[in-house]
């Protein structure tokens, strides 16, 4: 081998290795946390429908908790009830996730048509109490 040919052969080894460890530290670093519960009363036949920025992402049944990864940056969260035989309108929060950041709601009613997510400031240790 010349010498010129051990130096690339060297070089795209460090470049590999470079580009192995840039992928994994942007891996460890997912975007915000986000948690609904459901207030105790929100009611037993119906269930919490979860939007994030307009996409249908879940329905949350009673006894059951909502905890989704989001993406960095802005993301608005709408919330309403199915099924809506009442015509219950929905509402909506926009947040800025960072990551590692824990974004916590309840979903409580606001008088008798209207769903609306009341932030929380509960730890993660308390949220998983919470789930329990």
């Amino acid at each position: 081998m010349t010498t010129l040919s051990k130096y690339f052969s060297k070089l795209f080894l460090i470049l590999g290795f470079v580009c192995a460890v840039s992928f994994e530290t942007a891996s460890a670093q997912p975007g915000g946390r986000l948690v609904i519960l459901r207030a105790a009363n929100f009611g037993w036949k119906i269930a919490l429908h979860v939007k994030i920025d307009g996409r249908s992402i879940a329905n949350v049944v009673q006894g059951r908790t909502f905890d989704h990864i989001l993406a960095p940056g802005h993301h608005v969260v709408t919330v309403s009830v199915v099924p809506n035989a009442y015509f219950v309108d929905p509402s909506s929060v926009g947040l800025d996730a960072r990551p590692g950041q824990l974004y916590s709601f309840m979903a409580i009613w606001a008088g008798s048509n209207r769903v609306v997510l009341q932030p929380t400031a509960l730890t993660p240790q308390q949220l998983a109490q919470a789930r329990r």
